[in-house]
Formats: C-alpha cells, structure tokens, sequence
C-alpha cells in the first residue's frame, strides 16, 4: 500500500513539532464533516473518524470541536477504515463567525489556512458594506484575505466597480475572474502553490463552484444557473478540502447568507484603517464624532474624504463586534458552570 505524503496537505515541521507530545497516536487532516462524523487523510489513506468521549467531555465552546483544515491526533480501529479522534492541534488560523439564527454560539467555518479567497460577483451580488465585513472577519482570522470578483462577463463597468473595491480593500489583493474564458481564472494560479491552504467564501451563487471545477478540469461540484433576479443558488453543501492538479489545497465552503461577527476587533482595525486614522485626528479623545468641535471624522465626511455609509458600516460592526464579545463571556461562563455541576453531581453519585 502507497504512503500519502501529508506535506502536501500542508503538514508542516510547526504541526511535526506539535504531533511528538501524542506519541500513541498518528496524525491527519480533516477534509471534510457531516453528522458528527470526519472524512480524515492520513498517510494510509482516508479514514472516516470521530472524537473520543473523553475529548467531547472536555469540550467547552462548539470551536473547540475538530473543523475542516484541521490536523488531528487519532488511532486506527483495527480490520477497519475507521478511526477515534483524540486531539487537535493548535490552530494557525481559523474563520470564524457567529452560528446563524439567534444562537450566540460560534462557527468554526475553517481552520488552518493560508490565504482566504472572498468571492463576490459583479453583478447583482456587488455589495461593498457585505465585503467589509467579510473582510473584518477575514483578516482576524490569521488568514490572508484575497478578493476574487467572478462574472466578469456579466459586468459592464468592471473597471469602475474594481476601483471602489480596491478603496475598501485597504491593501487586500484584488482579482478579476470570469468563467467564460478558458483563462478567466489564471490571475488566481499564483497564490495555490503545494502545501499552500486556500479557502473560498462567499455568498450563494457567486461562482465559487464553477472555479472550482475550472481548476480541477472536471465537474466536482455542480452549478446551477442564476435566478431571474440575477442571485445564485446554493450548489456547495458542505465545507470540504480538496487537493489541487496544481499542488494546492482548497477548502469549499456553502455560500454564506448570513455572516455574524464574533470577536473580530483586530481584523476591524486592519479593515478600516483609513477611519482609524481618521478619529486619531480628532481634537478630543473621547469624542462622539456626533457634534464636537474638531472632529476629524465629521470634517472628513463633510469633505467628501470619507463616505458616510462607509462610516456607518463601522459603527455598526464596532457595534455588534462588542455586542457579540460580551454574549460570548456569558454564553461561555454559563457553559462552564452547567459542566461544573454536572461533574459535581457524577462524583456524588459514585
């Protein structure tokens, strides 16, 4: 039987130096999840795996559960492709956001990555204040954002639409990607190097499925055709690793409605950096930016330097972000209490 070289699923000397403290066990990378169960590349091969009970009894936060992207310490069932999971390795990276719906939980949408590919169409899917977030949390993720703008050819003033892009970028990368084109992907070839994780988000119908096949050179995910109001469908259903003809590892991921924040103060301040220049100018520090006198921001507004809906995106995530920081205490203190209890109540009844 073959051995599967893991170092072109990106394991790394950082993951051997982590992987010699579990010397009972081998190491593998998650690629893909569905009902509690893991599909795992090892060096044998796949395996379908899941945690032990002991370490689903020391979990205390859903982010502490194993993601896609990430590596793993496991044991082999014998005469079987089955396998227990007993320990993840620290994370490099990880996207995460707040689970949909009124749960102040959170999501771990991948782990491990390199560079993170945020995929907006430019047609009808063109929303700047939606990219601005995805970028807060994109760049509190350790990740590095790249914006990929898909559908070219449904645009007729790419031109226009890249430039205010690259305004709300503040330094990302920004690509331009069509899929009508035999070479419509090829501005995104250089960042998919071997060992190198890569994952896609976006919202539904976006085109990150038909890119996908594009660099696969085969339908491994199918498309559906836009609506009539010109919004996609969703086609992925799952996140999922998939190694690349090129060398490269790409994650999958569903295409996101619904994008909470959860903890992105750092990934907030690399995002706006322009407005945080901006309130360091401000004559008074704790000030407002509602009627002082010598407000920067109220002055760079009035001047046409800065727009108000680009403030407004600010305060509102500022807004949320720390909403979200607080829940995520309670929520977790709770948690830990309830298992407190719990094991309290266990030793009493021995």
């Amino acid at each position: 039987m073959s051995t599967i070289d893991l170092a072109k699923y990106g394991l790394t000397d950082r993951y051997e130096t982590l992987m010699r403290q579990y010397p009972e066990y081998s190491v593998g990378r998650i690629v893909s999840q569905e009902k509690g169960f893991y599909r795992v590349i090892t060096s044998c091969g796949e395996q379908i795996a899941e945690i032990s009970g002991k370490y689903r009894y020391q979990i205390n936060t859903p982010s502490e559960y194993p993601a896609v992207g990430d590596f793993v310490m496991l044991n082999s069932i014998e005469n079987s492709n089955r396998a227990v999971i007993h320990q993840i390795l620290p994370r490099k990276s990880v996207f995460m956001r707040k689970n949909a719906g009124t749960n102040f939980t959170e999501q771990v949408v991948a782990a491990n990555i390199d560079t993170l590919f945020i995929c907006m169409s430019l047609n009808n899917d063109f929303n700047l204040r939606r990219l601005e977030r995805f970028l807060s949390i994109g760049w509190n993720s350790g990740a590095v954002p790249v914006i990929v703008l898909t559908k070219a050819d449904l645009c007729d003033d790419v031109k226009s639409k890249q430039y205010e892009v690259e305004l709300t970028a503040n330094g990302a990368d920004v690509l331009i990607t069509s899929s009508m084109g035999k070479d419509g992907y090829q501005k995104i070839l250089p960042y998919l190097k071997e060992g190198v994780t890569t994952a896609m988000l976006g919202s539904s119908g976006v085109g990150k499925s038909t890119l996908i096949n594009l660099l696969l050179g085969k339908n491994h995910q199918d498309t559906q055709e836009i609506r009539g109001d010109d919004k996609g469908r969703h086609t992925t259903t799952r996140r999922e690793l998939i190694l690349l003809p090129s060398g490269g590892m790409i994650i999958d991921t569903p295409g996101i409605r619904e994008l909470g924040m959860w903890d992105s103060a750092s990934g907030l301040e690399k995002t706006f950096t322009d407005i945080e220049a901006i309130i360091n100018d401000c004559r008074y520090k704790d000030c407002t930016h509602t009627c002082e006198p010598g407000c920067a921001v109220l002055s760079a507004i009035q001047n046409g330097n800065l727009s108000a809906e680009r403030w407004k995106s600010y305060q509102k995530l500022q807004s949320e972000n720390a909403f979200m920081e607080d829940a995520k205490d309670y929520f977790t203190k709770k948690e830990k209490k309830y298992k407190e209890i719990a094991k309290l109540n266990k030793s009493l009844r021995k």
